[in-house]
């Protein structure tokens, strides 16, 4: 595991935090396999409402360390950055994002797989890919024009240019800015939400939200099927009988 990402887990929500300040939170091999282990665990934890990711010191992370990521001897998908990746693809578990600093690369490119995505007024967020000579990655050039169109996309990918906050909250990449100062308690704020709503249906509401484009009628079909079953559940009905008692 790396010294360089704290994890804690506060009122079933796991907080994970880059810890690598003097290299602005550049992430590492090890950074790579310790999140995904992080994550990994909070998948099959079914106490665990959510997970935070952000970044301590002055950036949320600065992207890959690149003589790091050079060092790699064999970089094919089991590597530690797709496997990182891949385990971002799969979550079932909510994933909420506070952005503080600089976001570069895959700082930028993660926050395409959070559920949840708040901004510090300061943070400067880029995807230098192809000033690197390098291509997208961790599926960027599909979800990046899903979010934001096809021009924008292209502005973001092609120039590779800084950007600030207001201009990431205008191109829907993160769904709220806030003043530094207030980013923490922003970010705990949402955790307790989450963490006080039934996590069986959180996971199962964000499954539904990241499948695939389908017929009305099919999904229809495939939420009335997640529906009768999430209502049978103890969890379901127990909020349910809470929401009647307050409105008696």
């Amino acid at each position: 595991m790396s010294n360089f990402v704290k994890e804690e887990v506060r009122n079933n929500v796991l907080w994970l935090t880059l810890c690598r300040t003097d290299k602005k939170n550049a992430l590492t091999q090890d950074m790579y396999t310790a999140l995904s282990a992080a994550l990994q665990a909070a998948e099959r934890d079914g106490k665990i409402a959510a997970v935070v990711l952000t970044g301590d010191g002055d950036s949320f992370t600065a992207g890959n360390d690149l003589h790091d990521f050079l060092a790699i001897e064999e970089l094919d998908d089991s590597a530690p950055p797709f496997e990182f990746l891949y385990t971002l693809s799969r979550l079932s578990v909510p994933l909420v994002a506070g952005v503080n600093g600089l976001a570069i690369g895959i700082g930028t490119t993660i926050l395409l797989h959070c559920d949840l995505v708040y901004a510090a007024d300061d943070a400067v967020f880029a995807l230098p890919f192809v000033n690197l000579g390098l291509v997208p990655e961790a599926a960027s050039s599909l979800l990046l024009p899903q979010a934001c169109g096809h021009l924008r996309a292209s502005e973001l990918l092609l120039l590779g240019d800084n950007f600030n906050a207001q201009t990431a909250l205008e191109y829907r990449l993160v769904n709220k800015v806030v003043a530094r100062a207030e980013l923490q308690d922003t970010l705990e704020q949402v955790a307790d939400a989450l963490a006080a709503k039934p996590h069986g249906g959180l996971r199962a509401a964000k499954k539904l939200i990241k499948q695939p484009a389908e017929p009305v009628a099919d999904r229809i079909e495939r939420e009335a099927k997640i529906f009768a079953k999430a209502l049978s559940s103890e969890a379901a009905r127990k909020a349910i009988a809470e929401r009647l008692n307050r409105k008696k």
